[in-house]
């Protein structure tokens, strides 16, 4: 069990069997002792309960605002609470920065000095830090911009009034995550069917491919065999006449010519 839970359970148990100003100095304790934050346990107590309509109604009124409220809260209805220790003051201006954080996460210095009711920059970064060291809020400072970077911060407790829309908001949240869910499985399903057509076509593709190299490969097969008969021609061929084959009709008519011609000659002389 943590620190904060011990602290819890001891006061719990005081404020049991408590009862009229006893019970007040307790919640006087509880309001300044280091550590405890949440007060909803307390609140439902029979008799803290009974203080609600009794002479000590401002006591439990101001565990109320302890509990659900801010500081800039407890300014604005002083008069009708009673006064606060310096203790009671920084914690509960802790619980302001808390309830700030909730719901932004920059916080300007000049709205927390407006809200937590600080003169300068020196008591707010003072109080920041004592924050951040009781792990109430977990963040940075940038005083170039003056600024308050809250990353984190503890709970504060619930109002009662508040469930129902705390309920609705989570409706909401349940039904948009549902949406979202519906269409990241329709974008799946779309995303599936135009892998099956893709894988289709490149299948499709791959069957054209191989049937067309098949019909190159026959194509030029029977190509190649029909230049065959060139050879077989040259086979066929008459073989060129031999010079003793020539005719020697031509040749005889030109020894004759030059028989002739001496035979003139010699008779000429």
């Amino acid at each position: 069990m943590s620190g904060e839970g011990k602290g819890v359970e001891q006061y719990l148990t005081l404020a049991h069997t408590a009862q009229g100003e006893s019970l007040v100095q307790i919640i006087n304790q509880l309001l300044e002792v280091p550590g405890i934050y949440v007060f909803g346990e307390f609140l439902e107590l029979p008799n803290i309960q009974e203080l609600m309509n009794g002479p000590y109604a401002q006591s439990y009124q101001l565990l109320s605002l302890f509990a659900y409220g801010t500081f800039a809260d407890y300014m604005a209805n002083a008069t009708n609470l009673p006064p606060l220790t310096t203790a009671q003051k920084n914690k509960l201006r802790h619980l302001s920065i808390v309830t700030m954080a909730s719901k932004v996460k920059c916080l300007p210095y000049s709205l927390l000095l407006d809200r937590l009711s600080l003169g300068n920059l020196r008591e707010l970064e003072d109080l920041i830090i004592e924050a951040i060291y009781a792990d109430i809020v977990q963040g940075k400072l940038d005083q170039r911009h003056q600024l308050l970077e809250v990353d984190c911060s503890i709970g504060r407790d619930i109002r009662p009034q508040d469930l129902n829309g705390m309920g609705r908001t989570l409706s909401e949240w349940c039904s948009g995550c549902e949406a979202v869910l519906a269409g990241i499985e329709e974008q799946i399903g779309r995303a599936d069917q135009y892998k099956d057509h893709q894988l289709k076509v490149k299948q499709q593709v791959e069957t054209e491919v191989m049937n067309l190299k098949r019909t190159l490969k026959a194509t030029g097969g029977s190509g190649a065999g029909g230049q065959d008969p060139e050879p077989h021609v040259m086979e066929t061929r008459e073989p060129a006449p031999t010079q003793d084959q020539r005719p020697s009709g031509k040749k005889a008519s030109k020894v004759k010519g030059l028989r002739g011609s001496g035979k003139i000659w010699s008779k000429s002389n």
